[in-house]
């Protein structure tokens, strides 16, 4: 670590956020900066872009009252840091890590950079073992893993802050001994309003005794959102690698850490991609999201669900175009469904759990679990195909057994889609196996003839499938 160094007389302009200076020190990109100005408290800042002869500082608070010829700035020869260390869990804190419930700040044991880089892959284990989230379409037919990174692809007006929060509330680990469970969860840019119904159903459910809150508010500089998902991700992989805890970290709006990266961006001057957003977008959101895994003798995992608002319900729109590449699957929730009544309103057929396997089935959930998954996608996707040809001929013109999928697929988004409480596993099966058993039993390719004795009541007499 190099000594602190102050320099005066050298600010240019003000742009935003962005604070200007002529180069007379050698310092770092990255690193941690104070802006002074008289007896004022000092406004944290880093070191963002560096040439021969300017300096650029990300000021992470309002530059509002700054004079060009009056701040010094002192460069801490670090990068910016968090300090971590027992007491995270029941604890608020604002996007830059200070607390915000009114507690005393964290005891720290150390002091660690928020950048931190992601896990060296030779040291990834493969993500093992199965999280409850009390939500039936995600747990029965789109698993979460443990070291998973796995979207919630959402748009505006979608309920995708209550889905959220009760996840946060529900998720559990299925095997007590597993280890310990903890929630890490972060409002990127939120209103103040969902920050103070955040932490109100987290206080009263009694949830917040094993979460750390991090609340970064729309109305905070736009660069603290760009801070705000790290630091939360650093007090994440304290709790899982040094406290052997395995963290659901919960991300929402991940579309708002993006437009600050645009807004930021252009106030930096740098040639724009896709959509005006920067072109190292995709490596800046790996940065992020790579932060998720297990690794090899660790007893703690980082477990991502990062939530994103698809800018016009356009699912090719960079954000969640370049998620999808990163990540491990996608949970897509609907406006249809959403205008039927249905919650939450996932539409499984384009969701996807890429680890499924990895999690499900024998020693992990059980046994008839991934088959059972595997039948109502493809029965729900085939009387998907029954509403459109309905949609063209009317019901009229259905058989008896295309009429069947119809009513099958109206019983699968009210009765297993949608619900008003969290479910155990257990009890998502139980809705699955009580659907299937009104369709044809020849038609139930994915299940042997053992699952379908154990699991389905005797068939009743199907009638003329031609009709």
């Amino acid at each position: 670590m190099r000594a602190e160094l102050t320099t005066r007389g050298t600010a240019t302009r003000i742009d935003g956020p962005l604070l200007f200076l002529r180069r007379n020190v050698e310092v770092t990109l990255g690193e941690a900066v104070d802006v002074l100005i008289g007896d004022e408290p000092p406004r944290t800042g880093r070191v963002t872009s560096l040439d021969d002869e300017t300096m650029i500082v990300e000021v992470l608070e309002t530059t509002r009252g700054l004079a060009l010829d009056a701040l010094a700035v002192r460069f801490r020869g670090e990068p910016i840091s968090m300090g971590v260390g027992p007491g995270l869990l029941g604890r608020i804190f604002n996007g830059v890590g200070e607390p915000a419930d009114g507690g005393p700040p964290v005891a720290a044991i150390e002091q660690r950079r928020i950048d931190a880089p992601a896990m060296n892959p030779a040291r990834r284990a493969l993500p093992r073992d199965f999280i409850e989230t009390g939500v039936s379409a995600i747990d029965l037919t789109n698993s979460l893993i443990r070291g998973q990174k796995l979207p919630i692809f959402s748009s505006g007006g979608l309920p995708h802050d209550r889905l959220a929060i009760e996840i946060a509330r529900h998720a559990r680990l299925r095997d007590a001994a597993a280890g310990d469970f903890a929630i890490v969860f972060v409002g990127i840019g939120v209103s103040y309003d969902s920050a103070e119904a955040f932490r109100r159903a987290m206080e009263d459910s009694g949830a917040l005794g094993h979460t750390a809150m991090f609340l970064n508010l729309a109305s905070e500089p736009s660069p603290q959102r760009l801070l705000a998902p790290r630091v939360a991700l650093t007090a994440a992989e304290y709790l899982a690698f040094d406290e052997g805890r395995h963290v659901l970290v919960i991300l929402t709006d991940m579309t708002n850490y993006c437009e600050a990266l645009r807004e930021v961006s252009a106030s930096h001057g740098e040639i724009p991609s896709r959509k005006g957003y920067p072109g190292y977008m995709y490596s800046d959101l790996a940065t992020i999201y790579e932060r998720a895994g297990s690794a090899q003798g660790a007893a703690g995992t980082v477990t991502q669900l990062p939530i994103l608002t698809m800018p016009a319900d356009d699912i090719s729109h960079p954000i969640p175009d370049l998620t999808g590449y990163i990540t491990e699957g996608q949970i897509v929730l609907d406006r249809a469904l959403d205008r039927r009544g249905v919650y939450p309103p996932i539409n499984v057929l384009p969701s996807l759990s890429r680890l499924f396997d990895q999690g499900t089935g024998e020693g992990y959930t059980h046994a008839d679990h991934p088959s059972l998954a595997q039948q109502l996608f493809a029965s729900y996707a085939k009387a998907t195909r029954v509403r459109v040809l309905a949609s063209v001929v009317g019901q009229e013109g259905l058989t008896v057994a295309d009429r069947r999928y119809l009513a099958f697929a109206d019983r699968f988004e009210r009765e297993l889609v949608a619900q008003d409480s969290a479910r155990r596993l257990d009890e998502s099966m139980a809705v699955g196996w009580r659907l299937l058993s009104n369709l044809p039993r020849a038609d139930l390719t994915r299940l042997n003839d053992a699952q379908i004795a154990r699991n389905l009541a005797p068939a009743a007499p199907q009638g003329n499938a031609d009709g």
